[in-house]
């Protein structure tokens, strides 16, 4: 079998992680003094693993190039939308959850939905208005339980349920579209920056 290229990256770390990024590279991260040859075996052992998910990524963008990039004016505009609908959801959900939240940030993220600091600041991504509305709000509950549990434990799932029973179709949803609505974002970028 081929070992396709790669990029090692070296740090302190004790195992070894890969990553295919969305434009198709492939990116291993080792520990410091981990020799060439155990990292060449290593993406061998996952070579059928990184193929699959280089023909995602090739997919995905072939979409976003086909939907067409998005404007500086439509994110803009997604912006402002988002910024209105959050308020509302917001009170809602942390009614139900009983937290309060501290600052709200809305971002055109290139990797992730949204995030919850330590201090219970909240941050989401504003190509969630491109989103059915349930998935704004799995995205909305899932960083409010995040003030409960700062973590992805068995008790965060089942508070995530608790408010959103079945939500794990919004999950499958992003999973299976998310990619997508970020390559938009991203199509009309200079690959220098």
């Amino acid at each position: 079998m081929n070992i396709p290229p790669f990029t090692v990256i070296r740090s302190k770390r004790k195992t070894l992680g890969i990553q295919v990024t969305e434009d198709g590279r492939v990116v291993v991260r080792a520990p410091l003094r981990c020799p060439k040859a155990e990292i060449a075996c290593f993406v061998e052992a996952y070579s059928g693993w990184i193929e699959k998910k280089q023909r995602q990524a090739l997919e995905i963008k072939s979409r976003a190039d086909a939907a067409g990039c998005l404007s500086e004016r439509e994110i803009s505009a997604l912006s402002s939308s988002m910024k209105k609908a959050l308020p509302e959801k917001l009170r809602h959900f942390a009614s139900l959850l009983k937290v309060s939240y501290g600052k709200v940030t809305v971002r055109c993220q290139k990797t992730k939905w949204g995030s919850c600091s330590s201090k219970g600041n909240l941050n989401f991504n504003c190509l969630l208005m491109l989103a059915p509305e349930a998935v704004l709000d799995y995205v909305i509950v899932h960083e409010l339980c995040h003030i409960i549990h700062p973590d992805h434990s068995k008790a965060f799932w089942a508070e995530v349920e608790r408010i959103l029973p079945g939500c794990k179709q919004q999950r499958a949803w992003l999973k299976n579209n998310g990619g997508l609505l970020m390559a938009r974002a991203k199509a009309g970028e200079d690959p220098r920056e």
